[in-house]
């Protein structure tokens, strides 16, 4: 599955950042010799890559490092977005990663392919503008339409088309290369994660937006040079967690495609998620399923949403306790220029599920 192999790349330049630093080299992609010679090696030691990502990988080695980079962005997204819900983006280890949730193609899943493709684009459209990849630069978008005349269109944009592109190229090529009987499930899967790659991609690229810079004397603001910049990650991952909310139960027809399995609402656009399977109810621990379960989370006992106790424990019931919590408190500004703060102590009561 391309979010296992695509959160490998994690792993594995992780392993190689230690080696580096051990040889006293800060940055893996400012490597010259050392790093050329390390290069069949890493691309190779990257498990579950496709052959035609090894091929990237051989061809765009300072790639490697955002794609890893862009990995991490969108577990810990996913693991805020779903803080408060029996399933919480739980990572199991290095090699699986989410572990066998993601062999289930329920919304879960679909909401996972979604955001790892989001945080590549946003990775490696951030290490363009910022000079760190060989091959891109600043954007090159066309000055929109209703920027006002007398500002200037031309600061370092982030590249967002180019992020965009790669990020297609090297996430979807596993899917693309894996063949299986037209009408399987294995190739509804495909479809399906196809279709949340996509669909990742595009809230990136559509919620990036114009930002300006003012010049003048004292501050004047009489000229303004604008740019393309990235909306903040957490934006993203607020818009693809809309769309997981709403997303579209799916099913194979005759002809291979992906259908609605309810006709009667609106055919998904390619910025919504989809899935094939409905999701465990996470509430109890499931070898088969990879579910956790929710023994031993915290919930809130006031809460009527899933946080709460009553839906979080799943009627199971809680066990309540006394913890000290430490804070920062009565803090002031001294003249010039430090906060001071005192620390606050308080019991709190938390609640845990059976």
């Amino acid at each position: 599955m391309i979010v296992l192999n695509i959160v490998n790349v994690v792993w594995c330049l992780d392993v190689v950042s230690e080696w580096n630093r051990s040889l006293g080299m800060n940055n893996p992609v400012q490597m010259s010799e050392v790093y050329i010679i390390g290069a069949q090696p890493l691309c190779s030691q990257l498990a579950g890559l496709s052959q035609g990502q090894k091929k990237l990988c051989h061809l765009y080695q300072d790639h490697m490092q955002y794609i890893g980079e862009g990995a991490k962005t969108g577990i810990k997204e996913c693991q805020y977005q779903f803080r408060h819900r029996r399933w919480n983006c739980s990572t199991v280890d290095n090699t699986s990663v989410f572990g066998r949730v993601m062999q289930i193609g329920s919304r879960e899943t679909a909401f996972t392919y979604a955001v790892s493709a989001a945080g590549v684009v946003n990775a490696m459209s951030r290490a363009c503008r910022e000079g760190e990849l060989s091959t891109c630069g600043c954007s090159r978008a066309a000055r929109p339409k209703d920027l006002p005349r007398d500002w200037l269109w031309g600061g370092c944009g982030d590249n967002i088309d180019y992020g965009y592109r790669f990020a297609k190229e090297f996430v979807d090529a596993r899917e693309r290369e894996r063949i299986h009987a037209k009408g399987s499930y294995e190739s509804a899967r495909i479809l399906m994660n196809l279709h949340n790659n996509e669909a990742g991609r595009r809230t990136v690229y559509n919620l990036a937006d114009v930002a300006c810079k003012c010049h003048g004397v004292s501050g004047s603001c009489s000229l303004k040079t604008c740019w393309l910049q990235l909306a903040d990650f957490r934006k993203v991952g607020d818009a693809l967690k809309e769309k997981y909310d709403s997303a579209a139960a799916m099913r194979l027809n005759s002809r291979g495609k992906l259908v609605q399995v309810n006709s009667r609402f609106n055919s998904p656009t390619t910025q919504d998620l989809v899935y094939i399977d409905p999701s465990p109810d996470y509430c109890v621990r499931n070898e088969s399923t990879g579910s956790l379960g929710t023994q031993g989370r915290l919930c809130n006992k006031t809460s009527e949403g899933m946080d709460g106790c009553e839906l979080m424990c799943c009627g199971r019931g809680y066990d309540q306790f006394k913890t000290v919590q430490t804070e920062r408190c009565h803090c002031k500004f001294h003249w010039c220029c430090y906060v001071k703060c005192k620390k606050c102590t308080e019991i709190v009561d938390q609640f845990v599920c059976k």
